[in-house]
């Protein structure tokens, strides 16, 4: 059932989607729209740079790939970050076919591109992020408070790092994958060097580090 919302006396009208801060949000929560959004302005810059760049070396191409590409798909992704399959592959389509335009690449494997460039897929990416907004959180560095969306298990009744977080009960699709729920497991998974980082940038660096040892820590 719909509820009518007003504000000073006039009703309020009702819309399926709407783009805040340049995210758009559905009223179901869905991000399908953001993800098709996000991939077609990425997708215009890719082409862009195809079309006029001549001299595609690996170190210019990974430049602009980083620079003017990659953060159209990485834009505030906590908030709609994908969790349908087709989202994320619609996603990581921009990555492929950024591969594909550097000389020699056009018929190696995806994961190989990605291991010669030192690239990550977006989706770990994502998740890296996501932790990173955590740490940020938990720190006072960033809006909203840490105590507003998680809570700290019971210590005494857990096994690894001291700041594990507990989970929610919830049997909903779009609490599951909302950033509160979906980055716990991967938080409750890091060690206790990491978790007690005194800054971000010794979170970051000890992270990767994880993540070198642990392949699968940062993808679904």
């Amino acid at each position: 059932m719909q509820y009518p919302y007003t504000m000073n006396g006039q009703v309020l009208q009702q819309v399926e989607a709407q783009s805040d801060l340049g995210v758009i949000i559905r009223k179901d929560l869905k991000a399908s729209d953001q993800c098709a959004k996000a991939y077609a302005k990425a997708s215009r810059v890719l082409g862009m740079i195809g079309r006029n760049i001549r001299y595609k070396s690996t170190e210019v191409m990974l430049r602009l790939y980083k620079s003017m590409v990659r953060p159209h798909v990485e834009y505030c992704t906590a908030a709609w970050s994908p969790h349908y399959i087709k989202d994320k592959q619609l996603i990581e389509k921009i990555q492929r076919r950024f591969l594909k335009m550097i000389p020699g690449f056009k018929d190696l494997r995806y994961e190989r591109g990605l291991k010669i460039l030192r690239l990550n897929t977006l989706e770990e990416r994502r998740n890296r992020a996501d932790l990173i907004f955590l740490f940020k959180m938990y720190k006072g560095l960033s809006r909203p408070p840490f105590e507003s969306l998680f809570q700290l298990t019971n210590q005494d009744k857990t096994r690894g790092h001291s700041l594990k977080l507990s989970r929610h009960c919830t049997n909903r699709d779009v609490r599951l994958h909302f950033f509160s729920e979906r980055v716990i497991n991967n938080w409750n998974q890091l060690e206790q060097t990491i978790v007690e980082a005194g800054c971000v940038d010794t979170f970051k660096r000890r992270l990767h580090m994880y993540r070198n040892d642990k392949m699968d820590l940062l993808l679904d």
